[in-house]
């Protein structure tokens, strides 16, 4: 047995599972993931075991070995069942051939071999398996050379290519995938039939492309997977509004940077920042309004006025359509979005306290979000200006941590409230109301009056006056 091998079944669960086996008569074998990432010396608790029976019946009498420390969890309709125990959870399943029709990729199931098992695998790196019983174990069985592949660092299906995309296009998001977090290869054939199939993703659910889409978001240099999508065509089925802005377009002499290139360096400088997927989405679309607003100036050059408001009304349209969630998830990368033109725009005229209040009200709790982003969209290669520009957001994050402790705006109410409005002034519900509050808020954030409760109520009473109102007696 091989010595990577021997040590990685040392655990209880492996003579759990070859006892029981062996007790039942069938071959047991665990296999894909956990076999690859064993390989890759990647932790896994995740196990695949395929037992050349029924892996109901197994899971069954391993529940019954453990005893209480384990539950078991039965899908009838799926022929598998589930096993936790401790942190591990295995999954067991009846050897498997299948077959399927076009219009969907829900596979026709039939009971099969180990070898029918590993025919329908979808990579190589995910075909090996390790036998687990007594007579056998832990020797690997390996039809496809996925070891060969895992040395080489190459992404192969075992069969076919077309066919096995055809069959299941999801596999073609996961081969994109698993290239994208391994920083892997895709082996040629391979490669040639994820543009070939492109048109099958039709019958994906979207939920299921943005499961996959979400992993490749949340590698460590998603620019691989975003770069993959966009070669074989994919991008522009999925999100054509990145699609889009591919390509330098030249006037007299004039020309834009490759705003799609320049995204995929946002996206990985931001990836290396920090883990939150919303802030890394909200990195891929921060210029998606770029496309719809770009206009050749004779003086000026190319411009693109206003591309952070309309990238935030685009945001919407994507979320519906991709099934994201239309929750505050969705309002928070719209924030971020439309503001992050800001810190910048500070940084290029005079830091006043007034805009530094604005900024801090407007992004809130996201602020810091807010200048990852910001600081992470400096891709010049011009070294002197991405010098300038780093230098001038250090300072910009000096004010808002001064403005902030100073004047307590970040996500910060009016000290009067619109209830206390109504009540001095014997006012229902209006226009008026509205004003008297909105006048105090624009004062506090222009530095006219300190954000405390005092001076607040006396600007009240102040603007009441102006416009005719006077308190109730």
């Amino acid at each position: 047995m091989n010595a990577e091998i021997q040590d990685n079944l040392q655990a209880p669960i492996f003579r759990h599972l070859s006892e029981t086996a062996d007790e039942l008569g069938v071959e047991c074998y665990v296999i894909g993931g956990w076999v690859r990432d064993l390989f890759l010396h990647r932790p896994s608790n995740d196990i695949d075991v395929v037992v050349v029976g029924s892996g109901i019946v197994l899971a069954q009498a391993l529940k019954d070995k453990l005893g209480k420390k384990a539950h078991l969890s039965v899908f009838k309709n799926f022929g598998t069942a589930q096993i936790k125990s401790g942190d591990m959870e295995i999954e067991m399943v009846g050897a498997r051939k299948e077959s399927y029709d076009r219009n969907s990729r829900k596979p026709i199931v039939e009971d099969g071999t180990l070898e029918d098992d590993q025919n329908r695998r979808d990579f190589t790196i995910n075909a090996m398996a390790i036998r687990l019983n007594k007579a056998h174990f832990g020797e690997l069985v390996d039809p496809f050379q996925g070891m060969q592949d895992l040395k080489y660092r190459i992404i192969r299906t075992p069969l076919d290519p077309s066919i096995t995309f055809s069959d299941d296009p999801l596999r073609i998001l996961r081969c994109i995938r698993f290239a994208t977090q391994l920083q892997f290869n895709i082996e040629e054939r391979t490669y040639n039939a994820l543009s070939k199939n492109k048109e099958r993703l039709s019958i994906v659910s979207p939920e299921r492309i943005v499961e996959e889409l979400n992993k490749i978001m949340m590698a460590k240099k998603p620019s691989i997977g975003l770069s993959l999508l966009e070669k074989t065509g994919l991008l522009e089925i999925i999100l054509p509004e990145l699609s889009r802005l591919k390509g330098v377009e030249v006037r007299n002499g004039k020309g834009h940077k490759d705003i799609f290139l320049h995204t995929l360096q946002v996206v990985d400088n931001i990836a290396a920042k920090t883990d939150n997927l919303w802030l890394r989405w909200a990195a891929l679309f921060h210029d998606i309004g770029k496309f719809p607003t770009k206009r050749f100036d004779e003086k000026l050059g190319w411009t693109f006025h206003n591309h952070n408001f309309i990238g935030e009304k685009m945001i919407p349209g994507i979320f519906k359509r991709m099934r994201f969630p239309m929750n505050e998830k969705m309002r928070y990368v719209q924030k971020i979005v439309t503001l992050h033109m800001r810190p910048i725009a500070l940084v290029e005229e005079e830091i006043t306290d007034s805009a530094i209040r604005r900024l801090l009200f407007e992004a809130g709790d996201d602020i810091e979000d807010l200048m990852l982003l910001c600081e992470a969209d400096i891709t010049s290669r011009n070294e002197e200006k991405v010098k300038r520009y780093t230098q001038n957001l250090i300072e910009v994050r000096a004010k808002l941590k001064d403005i902030e402790q100073k004047d307590h705006v970040r996500n910060f109410q009016p000290p009067v409230s619109g209830n206390e409005i109504m009540e001095t002034f014997g006012l229902a519900p209006c226009h008026e109301v509205g004003a008297i509050k909105m006048t105090i808020k624009e004062a506090i954030l222009d530095g006219i009056i300190p954000n405390e409760y005092e001076a607040a109520r006396k600007l009240m009473f102040e603007t009441a006056a102006k416009l005719g109102i006077t308190p109730k007696k």
